[in-house]
């Protein structure tokens, strides 16, 4: 309990060293609420990072924003914020229907882009965005799926091989309190939906333990608004998909959970191999099937475990089993040392109070500073994402979301 009431107070209190000559200036386009956790909080231990600017629709809610979250320039339009020479760095977290035309803008005014999930509405806009020929002139883009950068996630991964999985199956719920239906999740104008908020984490999921993307949507059930700004909304989603090795992935996401929190997770079936075993009799053999879950794999810091069951049997050649026994273990992974020593990950930049926005935020700067990055969300990924996303709305009913005239 110790360590847990102390690395989540280092999480949201951390060391804050001194700013370097060369920080990279963000700004904030929107007040938005998730941005103190996703960026300006992480940004306090950095030192090649100021936020030095905001700008939202409401100039008298940015400046409220600002005053809260010490940022100390208040625009009075987003183009003001990218016509500012000083900016480097946008971040944007505004409503969904709006990442494509202001990451466009950004991008063409020279600003490196930090961008939330989902990127964009759907895969024509995802196409267009990533492909812009300004990015091959500098700007970094990243789409910011923060829970891919934290080390429990790539230690997760590191225990599957994608040839031998068979299922996988995810989930994240938000309490139903956690919601309200005027909230911008429920407006389709603006590309709302509960596929584009959870259900980009347990999508992603699938395509990353997979090392694939999906051939096919084999079902999606989804419960929806039918009515006003707020049809063809779901709140609730179950997607079945069919992967290229014939392994079938399971998402479900809502945004009206139970009125307790659960913690998202992700679970994994491998197909069952044989084990060499030269202390059985030749006619007999030893096999294992392996199951992994990964608890909460979306804000590990708080809280996650690995769990790791290994069922063995013994078999004649007939088929008969002549003994079956299981294994458990568990893990956690709050830090690349967490690893463990000999891992390829023990020596990577860290710490254990580092959420998974601050491992992200380390990325996106030394990408932009020219430095090896160890994780990253490329163009083609977010893409394959849009796409997945696309057809889990297609096969429901519900249709795309809507995609933005601008160009």
């Amino acid at each position: 309990m110790t360590a847990l009431v102390s690395r989540i107070w280092s999480a949201f209190s951390p060391p804050q060293p001194p700013k370097s000559a060369g920080a990279l200036k963000f700004g904030v386009l929107g007040a938005a609420n998730i941005a103190p956790l996703a960026l300006i909080g992480p940004a306090k231990s950095h030192s090649e990072v100021i936020i030095q600017a905001v700008a939202a629709r409401d100039h008298q809610k940015a400046a409220a924003f600002a005053k809260a979250n010490g940022i100390p320039e208040v625009k009075n339009s987003y183009q003001e914020m990218l016509d500012d020479p000083n900016i480097d760095c946008i971040f944007i977290p505004l409503p969904n229907g709006l990442h494509y035309e202001w990451a466009v803008r950004s991008i063409r005014a020279g600003k490196h882009v930090l961008l939330e999930k989902p990127s964009v509405s759907n895969s024509t806009e995802a196409e267009i965005l990533f492909n812009l020929p300004e990015l091959s002139n500098g700007p970094v883009l990243l789409e910011a799926f923060h829970n891919r950068f934290y080390p429990a996630w790539a230690y997760f991964r590191s225990l599957i091989d994608p040839a031998d999985v068979v299922h996988v199956s995810s989930n994240a719920k938000i309490p139903w309190w956690g919601t309200s239906k005027n909230d911008i999740h429920f407006n389709y104008n603006i590309s709302g939906g509960n596929m584009m908020a959870m259900g980009t984490y347990t999508f992603a999921a699938l395509r990353l333990i997979f090392n694939n993307n999906p051939e096919e949507c084999l079902s999606c059930d989804v419960k929806a608004f039918t009515e006003g700004v707020h049809k063809n909304c779901d709140y609730e989603a179950k997607a079945t998909f069919r992967f290229p090795n014939g392994g079938i992935g399971e998402a479900f996401s809502t945004l009206k959970g139970e009125t307790l929190p659960k913690p998202s997770g992700v679970t994994v079936t491998l197909k069952e191999v044989v084990v060499p075993d030269k202390t059985l009799p030749t006619s007999q053999e030893k096999f294992q099937s392996r199951e992994l879950t990964l608890r909460d794999f979306i804000h590990g810091i708080f809280w996650h475990r690995i769990d790791i069951k290994d069922t063995f049997a013994i078999r004649g050649k007939d088929g008969e089993v002549v003994k079956r026994w299981e294994e458990h273990s568990s893990r956690k992974v709050y830090s690349w040392k967490d690893a463990g020593d000999g891992s390829r990950f023990a020596n990577l930049p860290g710490e254990v109070y580092w959420m998974s926005y601050r491992h992200q935020l380390e990325q996106f700067v030394n990408r932009i500073k020219g430095r090896e990055t160890q994780h990253w969300v490329s163009a083609e990924d977010s893409i394959a994402q849009m796409k997945m996303i696309d057809m889990a709305y297609e096969k429901s009913g519900l249709g795309l979301r809507p995609t933005s005239t601008y160009r």
